[in-house]
């Protein structure tokens, strides 16, 4: 499994690299689609994959990036680009302030919490917050973003501006798992008494996790918004978190797991459009199988290695 997941990372960055020519402008939008609910759903894997935390509120993060952009953009004048601090910062300051009560949570007392505050997110921008939030119709005509004098207009280049986002989160990933924060969230994500019982503070890791988790997705907002060039309170409500709490289940906590788990639930019902209603069922009959014949997910998430004379059968008593 590593040595394919090891060949896998290079051809799925080349393909990456070179898909957009290979399609049509309805597929590039997919595929923009694509890269940005991978690097949320990556985000989301921190909280809910490495840490063990049931969180169930994750768009409320990607909307709080997307809306401080658009707010800033289109009520201040700020460029896009100029944006992006922001929108990684206050989503990730708000992680840890939300983390902060309810970190102690836990199971589905934790899930619900999470769920609540999702709806009240959404209930605060379709009220028009201080008049800048655009209330339920959102926020539209935003500025492009400019990139070294290059104006991101067309899909190709907001495609290219994802996949760059995708890649830094990749590498966060990758150096998360390695290092000593990477560790102790694994250790708490399997059993929390024992990781206080070897000098773990729980709780900080457990705010950390919601910090970087919300300041990724944060990100992953600031690129949806300029996508579309707008904001709108439907695409963070909670069926979003929802969805990306699923990703992240079905595909089995690891980074190829939850790529997969994204292409099928963002992409493979897009195969299936000309079915309409009928899409829903097939993607929905495609998780339950999943999870009938990949109980653990997907693609299940491994951390570090047994040594091999504990797994060996013993012949002691042959």
């Amino acid at each position: 499994m590593k040595n394919l997941q090891r060949l896998g990372y290079p051809v799925f960055i080349v393909v990456m690299a070179i898909l957009p020519f290979l399609l049509d402008p309805r597929w590039q939008a997919v595929a923009i689609t694509f890269l940005i609910f991978a690097v949320v759903a990556l985000s989301q894997d921190i909280i809910l994959g490495k840490s063990g935390m049931f969180n169930m509120g994750q768009a409320l993060f990607f909307g709080l990036g997307a809306y401080t952009t658009a707010i800033l953009n289109s009520k201040f004048g700020w460029p896009m680009l100029a944006t992006i601090p922001l929108a990684i910062l206050i989503p990730a300051v708000f992680g840890i302030l939300l983390a902060g009560p309810i970190v102690h949570l836990r199971g589905d007392y934790l899930l619900v919490t999470t769920i609540g505050f999702n709806i009240v997110f959404v209930q605060v921008v379709q009220n028009n917050l201080g008049g800048i939030t655009g209330g339920p119709n959102g926020i539209f005509g935003l500025d492009a973003m400019k990139l070294f004098g290059w104006e991101l207009t067309n899909q190709v280049a907001v495609y290219y501006l994802a996949f760059a986002v995708l890649l830094l989160t990749l590498l966060v990933m990758r150096n998360l798992a390695q290092s000593k924060a990477g560790r102790a969230l694994h250790y708490l994500r399997e059993d929390q008494l024992a990781a206080e019982s070897i000098g773990i503070n729980t709780r900080v890791y457990k705010i950390f996790a919601f910090g970087l988790g919300a300041g990724i997705a944060g990100l992953a907002g600031t690129v949806y918004a300029s996508q579309y060039a707008a904001v709108s309170p439907e695409a963070f409500d909670f069926m979003q978190s929802v969805l990306f709490f699923s990703i992240v289940i079905v595909g089995g906590s690891s980074v190829p797991g939850v790529l997969i788990g994204v292409f099928v639930m963002f992409v493979l019902p897009e195969i299936f459009r000309e079915f309409a209603t009928w899409r829903f069922f097939i993607f929905g009959f495609a998780m339950i199988l999943a999870m009938i014949l990949r109980p653990r997910g997907i693609w299940p998430a491994t951390f570090g290695k047994i040594p091999k004379f504990l797994i060996k059968e013993s012949n002691h008593g042959a």
